[in-house]
């Protein structure tokens, strides 16, 4: 092994290697005995395309190369395609246009197009073979003066200027599910201030003529979540709903709603983008389903009869997208030392086929990190992280020195971290960083009161978890006080200015895409997140003195460390004037400052140039702050004000 300083190891995870075949995966679809899923492929400017994989295992694209599916509703999107008897349904993104593709047809490559007006928007595809229609969500852009409208539209699909909204009136609407003989229909809406995980209405309506009748509320409320309701064959409506303070799975029946299962653990999911699984019914009486407690996922089959409730022995930690039919299961799961992959499991022998990977590259594990789930103390109490230790089989530190330590706050914030094989991590940790992955106050996993823990407190709780976090490692003797960083998207990108702002902990950041005015946020943004704030802060403008006082960018006579920024600049997320606010601050300062921008990212980086850049220009930025020389070969970043620095 050979002596050298952390941040200067030489590792096979390169940043090329993590972009040359990584692919996202996810949207698993079945029909018949075929399985369809999503591939976002950055190797492809991030285009997504659809793969179908055959009885007899083979693998194909099924979209034409000129389409890229995908949805902007709620500008996230999600279930941007559904699959029926060989017919493939599909939003494009450059048009927002719905398609329709039979690849049953003597051409299969043939599209035909249903919609045409590019103002609109459509999500959580659904078929309703019954009346030839599609019935899904529909959001219009038509005026910029107005915000969009969302609906739940039926679309004929032999006419689709027969366009009809069977839903409206309310702020927002997803999951439209038919129940199996198609004379019914569930759905969930929701209205400002509340975004899905707050608060949603469950509603059922019979099917006349083609049109709803008078709904009937199921569940739900302003302080209630509902999350994936599903019929069951035999017409029982499943959901699961946070009423216990736990995300629980439900049946209603007849009129009357009856727990399955009650367990303090989390079988649900934020809702940010459509058609999320989290379980599937498999005949009338058994139910699979992912559950997390503590950050950890597993999966279980439940009996409704017996009320048996049987976990799954798995090799996996994440797993999500969950898909079923006779005795098999589909799901997208990964591990620790396991990259994200689509898998079928045989219920009858637990037996696991890998269908796709993430990647097809194969590192040597003693290269792996393997990540730690910590405990720590903070000022609500207790919080939660994953902790990498730095990892390489060839290198041993220099004599005392301690690791430097990048601390990852993850976006949303409604949201939360996992412990899976995650690649960009371990290029930190295979070159001598320690990196804690922090599921601050505020995060998904851990029950409706943590959750919560971040109400009227953005800015605060998730600043110090990720603080306290640092503190606890460097207490540790597992990281070098003078060498921390902290790095975060979107709403991880806030809580890394804030921290770096309002705590002198940190001695560097990066914030990618992250928001410096809260108040800016608040007033430019999206519908979906436009009162997002009015809980995580409080009422905008009402309380504009508290929006001014927790953002970063009034007290930039505050800051005394470097930040890189980067930034998407068709981002309408997080606008790129947040980013360019702040750099202008810093460079008045003459505090080093990096901003490197990406004119085609909106947000979040899909492109495989622009994540390498990203990646490699955040280490070439924490090299030249913390004073080690890269083993690789490094394309620089200007860094502005670092000569009167070094």
């Amino acid at each position: 092994m050979k002596l050298a300083p952390f941040g200067s190891w030489k590792s096979p995870i390169t940043a090329d290697a993590i972009v040359a075949d990584s692919i996202g995966l996810g949207s698993i679809v079945l029909d018949g005995t075929d399985t369809y899923w999503l591939e976002s492929r950055p190797q492809e400017a991030g285009r997504s395309v659809i793969v179908r994989r055959t009885a007899d295992g083979k693998l194909g694209d099924i979209t034409p190369p000129e389409y890229n599916v995908r949805n902007r509703v709620h500008e996230y999107g999600g279930a941007a395609y559904t699959v029926v008897d060989g017919r493939v349904y599909f939003s494009n993104n450059s048009d927002n246009c719905l398609y329709v593709q039979d690849l049953r047809a003597e051409d299969p490559q043939q599209v035909r197009q249903l919609t045409h007006d590019k103002t609109k928007r459509y999500a959580d595809l659904t078929v309703d073979p019954q009346h030839e229609r599609l019935i899904c969500v529909q959001e219009e852009h038509d005026s910029a003066d107005f915000e969009p409208l969302n609906t739940i539209v039926s679309i004929n699909i032999t006419n689709p200027k027969d366009l009809v909204v069977m839903a409206g009136g309310c702020d927002f609407y997803a999951s439209p599910r038919l129940n199996s003989d198609g004379t019914k229909l569930a759905w969930l809406s929701w209205n400002h201030p509340n975004l899905p995980w707050d608060g949603t209405n469950l509603q059922v309506a019979t099917i006349k003529n083609g049109y709803l009748a008078a709904p009937t509320l199921i569940a739900g409320g302003a302080n209630e979540t509902i999350f994936q309701p599903q019929w069951s064959l035999d017409d029982r409506l499943y959901f699961i709903s946070d009423r216990t303070g736990w995300g629980n799975l439900y049946c209603w029946s007849q009129g009357t709603t009856t727990a399955i299962h009650p367990l303090a653990a989390e079988f649900g999911l934020p809702q940010w983008v459509f058609g999320m699984s989290t379980y599937a019914l498999i005949g009338k009486h058994r139910i699979v389903c992912a559950y997390t407690q503590q950050g950890i996922w597993q999966l279980a089959l439940i009996n409704t009869l017996s009320q048996h409730f049987t976990p799954l022995s798995l090799p996996y930690t994440d797993i999500s997208g969950i898909r079923a039919t006779g005795n098999s299961v589909y799901c997208c799961a990964a591990s620790a030392t396991q990259f994200s992959r689509i898998i079928a499991i045989d219920l009858l022998t637990e037996a696991c086929e890998v269908l796709q990977r993430s990647t097809k590259s194969d590192f040597d594990p003693a290269y792996l990190s393997v990540p730690q789930s910590i405990e720590f103390p903070t000022t609500e109490g207790t919080a939660y992280a994953f902790y990498y230790p730095p990892t390489n089989p060839d290198y041993q530190p220099l004599l005392g020195e301690k690791p430097p330590l990048l601390v990852k706050s993850h976006g949303g914030p409604t949201a939360a971290t996992s412990s899976q094989l995650n690649l960009k991590t371990q290029y930190w940790t295979s070159r001598g960083f320690a990196v804690v992955d922090v599921n601050y106050g505020g995060s998904t996993g851990y029950g409706k009161a943590y959750q919560h823990r971040l109400d009227g407190k953005w800015g605060i709780v998730d600043v110090d978890d990720c603080t306290n976090a640092a503190i606890y490692l460097v207490m540790q003797n597992l990281a070098d006080a003078d060498r921390l960083a902290i790095s975060g998207g979107s709403a991880g990108g806030y809580t890394t200015l804030a921290a770096l702002t309002f705590g002198n902990t940190f001695k560097a950041g990066a914030s990618y895409y992250g928001v410096s005015d809260l108040a800016a946020l608040a007033k430019d943004t999206h519908k979906f997140e436009s009162r997002y704030l009015d809980r995580l802060v409080a009422p905008y403008p009402a309380q504009a003195k508290l929006y001014q006082d927790r953002s970063p960018l009034y007290f930039t006579d505050r800051l005394s460390c470097p930040i890189a920024f980067f930034q998407g600049l068709e981002d309408k997320v997080v606008p790129p004037n947040q980013a360019e606010m702040m750099v202008a601050a810093l460079k008045a300062k003459n505090i080093p400052v990096a901003y490197v921008t990406f004119p085609t990212e909106r947000h979040g980086f899909r492109e495989a140039a622009n994540i390498k850049r990203a990646l490699t220009g955040e280490f070439y930025f924490y090299s030249q702050i913390f004073g080690f020389q890269p083993a690789d070969e490094i394309e620089p970043i200007e860094i502005v004000g670092i000569a009167d620095k070094i």
